[in-house]
């Protein structure tokens, strides 16, 4: 493969790649790379927005450089301050290896694991010497550090930024020291970090590495990062149904850049779908291939095909039509509201009594809860047979 064929397969979807030169000489020295990415183990499952610069670790894997996995179990305990306005909430050690035992089983579904280096940070900062640790603290100023978004903003609105809270970056930094990283993948919310990571190499006398980032993926609701904690996610260890059943509910716009981050469907292929959408296919049925694809890496295909027959069995047999009137409301509404505001019901007792008729359905199933108040993410909307509304809650 030609460094050019090479260069358009990693940039496929990148935010950016920092410094893109010297990259391409690293390439030129035809030896295989140590790529480099790191996560903390803060929650036991990982969701498809992690597993956007997964995706580009395999990619790498497959062009045949060095994978290390690194398990930020001593990161962990300090807590990534990336994006916060708060001081994060370190964990315990105990949740920490946990969570690492879950992260290991889960990454091995996209990568190959005999080509995969495991690693932790604690290997050799847990290590290092108070002596050591001041040393490394004296290799980045507190203007620097205050040049993070994050932690300008915190700063000028008098938030208070624990003392340790600067260490984070300096310590994903050193890891790529300690592990001598070519190349070192994260998130563009990392950006920041990553360049720690360079400086630091420079430092030590090392050729620094080249960061590569990766675009932050929404959530179902198509505004907000996908999060846990903002049940927007698809996590990779939910059942089959599920899975299909929340990304067929993504926006048809939404669609295309799942594919090109989730996908390792070819860009032409893709392309040809976009042509094919133009041309009057049904926009469903791409996300059906989106689905299945997804659904049998994490499942298998024989799952992939039964979640496609049950979503049809659900959903088609109502007669959902192809097109609807679309909402959108904020996290809070309840369902009352909601099916009025929509104009499924003409006033929030009709609706209570649609719902206690057992008439009112929310992706098919019947809504019995006359309290509830939907989480973040888009649905159908049914009440009778023929009253349909595609609503997005934010």
């Amino acid at each position: 493969m030609t460094i050019k064929e090479t260069l358009a397969i990693i940039q496929r979807g990148t935010e950016e790649i920092l410094p893109l030169d010297e990259l391409k000489k690293k390439l030129e020295k035809n030896k295989p790379l140590r790529v480099k990415l790191g996560m903390d183990p803060t929650a036991p499952d990982l969701h498809l927005g992690h597993t956007v610069v997964i995706n580009k670790m395999k990619q790498l894997q497959d062009l045949g450089h060095e994978i290390i996995f690194l398990i930020g179990d001593f990161t962990g305990m300090i807590g990534d301050p990336t994006g916060k306005n708060v001081t994060r909430k370190a964990l315990t050690k105990s949740e920490v290896l946990e969570n690492a035992k879950s992260y290991e089983d889960q990454v091995f579904k996209i990568l190959d694991k005999d080509k995969t280096k495991i690693a932790f940070n604690s290997e050799w900062m847990g290590k290092m010497s108070s002596s050591e640790m001041i040393s490394l603290a004296s290799k980045h100023t507190v203007a620097r550090m205050l040049e993070r978004d994050d932690f300008s903003k915190r700063y000028k609105s008098g938030q208070p930024i624990s003392i340790h809270e600067f260490l984070y970056p300096l310590v994903q930094g050193f890891d790529s020291v300690a592990l001598q990283a070519d190349i070192e993948l994260g998130g563009s919310d990392q950006k920041f970090n990553l360049l720690v990571g360079r400086d630091l190499q420079k430092q030590a006398n090392m050729e620094p590495q080249v960061i590569l980032t990766m675009p932050i993926l929404e959530g179902l609701d198509g505004v907000q990062k996908m999060s846990k904690s903002l049940d927007n996610y698809i996590g990779i260890d939910e059942p089959a149904d599920s899975m299909f059943g929340k990304l067929m509910s993504i926006s048809d716009e939404l669609m295309w850049k799942y594919l090109e981050l989730l996908s390792f469907e070819s860009l032409e292929t893709i392309e040809s779908w976009k042509q094919e959408v133009v041309d009057g296919e049904n926009p469903r049925n791409i996300k059906f291939r989106l689905a299945q694809e997804i659904i049998t890496r994490f499942h298998d295909s024989d799952q992939a095909k039964k979640a496609q027959q049950n979503f049809i069995d659900r959903f088609a047999k109502n007669q959902i039509p192809d097109e609807m009137d679309e909402f959108t409301f904020s996290q809070g509404t309840k369902i009352a509201n909601l099916l009025k505001d929509s104009n499924l019901v003409s006033s929030t007792s009709e609706a209570f009594r649609m719902i206690r008729q057992g008439a009112a359905k929310m992706d098919g199933e019947k809504i019995s809860d006359k309290d509830l108040t939907p989480v973040a993410g888009t649905s159908i909307y049914q009440v009778g047979k023929r009253k349909f509304a595609k609503v997005t809650i934010v």
